[in-house]
């Protein structure tokens, strides 16, 4: 797969109305095509940089000069936000006073198309001699500052996407997109979940309503509907219909949970021809119901809904640590909170 702009690209004629949307279009080919020639290079260089940076017990510095240093930027960012801690550190400034930061804990990522960035290239020695591993992202894997790093991601040699081959387009989406994989391959094999996004991210809607706790949202009460195991489906049913949550919990004389009947299994009952309303609840409902903990994050519940085993459900009967129904909480509970 050739990552160089098709020839339409390259042609001088610079100012001609009728092919604004075509030349838009070129650009997107291009660098989707620089993107999609990665793939052949994933390999064993790639697996060795995931290796190295897995290993950091203190930060992932990036770095890098003009549009490089704006991937690096987006590239610490993105790593912070995935469980990996990274700063971007200008090389300019490291070299005059920000080394200070910097322990042989660390890792570092550098960003340079030529591999011959003077800046970068002044780093490499307080870099060694700190003891900080180094991955470099550029075009020449025989520059010079390749041949000083650990671990080197070649992205090839790519024409930019404009007629003179100058402007950092095609190289930088490249470099972006190298940097996403890394991040998010470094996330599957941490473990990241749901609950440590929402960690990382409570300033946002889905933090500021995921770190709200079950027992905040739930329908609790005289809302939780609830019928004794000896009710008939009839009054299970008229409970459905009252407490409009799409269920009922079913409870024994102590109140401790039994099972629950759901709109769900309604439907099966009358897709099996067994709809006889005067027949005890226990003997259709479900006596394996999905339950939460009343202090469980709301970010639990809603993973807990979409990963039910035998699929995705939309409620959750809320127990206490002896096992008794305190509530019941919804999938709209939880995405009319993220809504408002």
């Amino acid at each position: 797969m050739n990552p160089n702009p098709t020839p339409d690209l390259l042609a001088p004629d610079r100012a001609d109305p009728t092919r604004v949307a075509e030349w838009g279009r070129l650009v997107l080919e291009a660098e989707g095509t620089a993107i999609l020639t990665l793939k052949e290079r994933i390999g064993k260089d790639f697996e060795r940089a995931v290796q190295l940076l897995l290993e950091v017990q203190g930060q992932v510095l990036t770095s890098g000069v003009g549009k490089s240093g704006l991937v690096a930027k987006k590239i610490a960012a993105t790593l912070t936000s995935t469980g990996t801690p990274a700063n971007f550190v200008h090389p300019v400034d490291a070299i005059h006073g920000d080394l200070g930061i910097v322990s042989d804990r660390d890792a570092a990522i550098l960003l340079s198309k030529s591999g011959e960035t003077p800046e970068l290239l002044g780093l490499l020695p307080a870099f060694r001699r700190r003891g900080v591993s180094i991955v470099t992202i550029t075009c020449h894997s025989d520059s010079a500052l390749a041949r000083g790093s650990d671990c080197v991601l070649d992205l090839g040699r790519m024409r930019e996407a404009c007629p003179e081959d100058l402007v950092p387009t095609t190289t930088t989406t490249a470099a972006l997109a190298l940097g996403d994989a890394l991040a998010i391959v470094l996330l599957r094999m941490k473990g990241f979940t749901r609950e440590d996004f929402v960690f990382l991210h409570p300033g946002g809607v889905l933090g500021q309503t995921a770190m709200l706790r079950v027992s905040e949202l739930m329908h609790h009460g005289e809302a939780l509907p609830s019928v004794p195991e000896d009710a008939t489906l009839h009054e299970a049913l008229l409970e459905i219909l009252k407490k409009r949550l799409g269920m009922t919990t079913v409870v024994d004389r102590k109140g401790a949970l039994r099972g629950v009947l759901t709109d769900g299994d309604l439907k099966r009952i009358l897709l099996q021809g067994a709809a006889d309303l005067g027949q005890p609840v226990s003997r259709v409902m479900s006596r394996t119901p999905r339950v939460i903990e009343e202090d469980a994050l709301i970010a639990q519940a809603v993973r807990r809904m979409e990963e039910n085993e035998g699929g995705a459900i939309t409620s959750l009967v809320v127990v206490d640590l002896q096992g008794a129904p305190r509530g019941v909480i919804h999938l709209h509970d939880c995405l009319g909170a993220a809504r408002g």
